[in-house]
């Protein structure tokens, strides 16, 4: 069971920050030969007045600017690639772009913001994330990134899946047993225990007892969901924490030198998640590495079993 990528759209508003988009996006087409679309949306000033050139020439000579950039960019990439430049609000157009080209993968960039900060602008990566119906790989600037190697490959030796056992966790699973196929990776896959979820389960004269049957069938379930032949081309380790899951997953993924974090994301809204957050948002402000958040393909049902793991790479 492989996912084979087809068209990836990286989306850059050209700040150095979500730059780093397209550097990813460059080197996953040609690791598996995809398409590449290079996506920037415009935001053009409004109104009128004699110091305001014509709109129409200001937004033609922005688009040309942009479409310009992307050709000195991928100038000598032997990648196949698009530029797609548009007018309007960012989330919006590039959720477009990615129902018009049935786009398999979003690459967008976050600065991490938190708390009150984030409230009040808002962020367009964590718009996509609730518009797009791919998966979307969230990256940002990190200290000796080493998932982008000098050579100009991406290297995922290293892939922590987050699994809570439900729909959106295994369809999280599928993706990253894929990848780690791809990249012939050590695979961590991790159940974290909440305390407060299980305490109902506890008596007070067999705590330790019941802790321990708890553990050794989530252990077993988790090992039951790896493949048998897996184990000939990638490291599976299952892992049980205890704890927040954000906070130990991305303290795992520290200690663990993880390349890239894979999880599934919950249907809340945007408000909700603004409010309360979800672990997959609170992961994405602190992990040291990208993350891959995936949630079921809504727009092309018919085509579901092959998107997440039908297509086999021609590699």
């Amino acid at each position: 069971m492989r996912v084979q990528l087809k068209n990836i759209i990286s989306a850059t508003d050209f700040s150095e920050t979500s730059n780093l988009a397209v550097s990813y996006g460059q080197r996953l087409a040609k690791e598996f030969s995809a398409k590449l679309f290079l996506c920037h949306v415009l935001s053009v000033p409004t109104g009128y007045g004699e110091a305001l050139p014509d709109p129409f020439i200001q937004q033609s000579r922005m688009i040309d600017q942009a479409t310009e950039r992307f050709s000195r960019w991928m100038e000598g990439q032997s990648v196949n690639w698009e530029p797609l430049v548009s007018i309007g609000g960012a989330s919006e157009e590039i959720t477009r772009f990615a129902e018009e080209k049935k786009v398999d993968l979003a690459i967008c960039a976050t600065h991490g913001r938190s708390g009150l900060k984030r409230l009040i602008l808002g962020s367009v990566t964590e718009r996509l994330m609730r518009s797009l119906t791919c998966p979307v790989l969230v990256v940002r600037p990190q200290a000796g990134d080493l998932s982008l190697s000098p050579s100009g490959e991406v290297k995922f030796r290293r892939i922590l899946v987050g699994c809570d056992f439900s729909p959106d966790s295994d369809l999280a699973f599928q993706y990253a047993l894929s990848l780690a196929q791809e990249y012939l990776s050590e695979l961590h896959v991790i159940h974290v225990i909440e305390p407060p979820i299980y305490k109902h389960m506890l008596n007070a004269t067999k705590i330790e007892g019941v802790r321990q049957d708890l553990r050794a069938q989530l252990k077993e379930k988790l090992s039951d969901m790896i493949p048998q032949d897996a184990h000939n081309w990638c490291k599976p380790v299952t892992v049980l924490l205890a704890g927040q899951p954000y906070d130990e997953l991305t303290k795992y993924a520290v200690v663990n030198e993880m390349d890239l974090i894979v999880l599934g994301l919950r249907g809340r809204s945007l408000m909700e998640t603004l409010l309360m957050g979800s672990t997959t948002d609170r992961v994405i402000r602190q992990a040291p590495c990208p993350v891959l958040s995936v949630q079921p393909v809504r727009w092309n049902k018919e085509n579901q079993s092959s998107e997440v793991g039908g297509r086999r790479s021609e590699k």
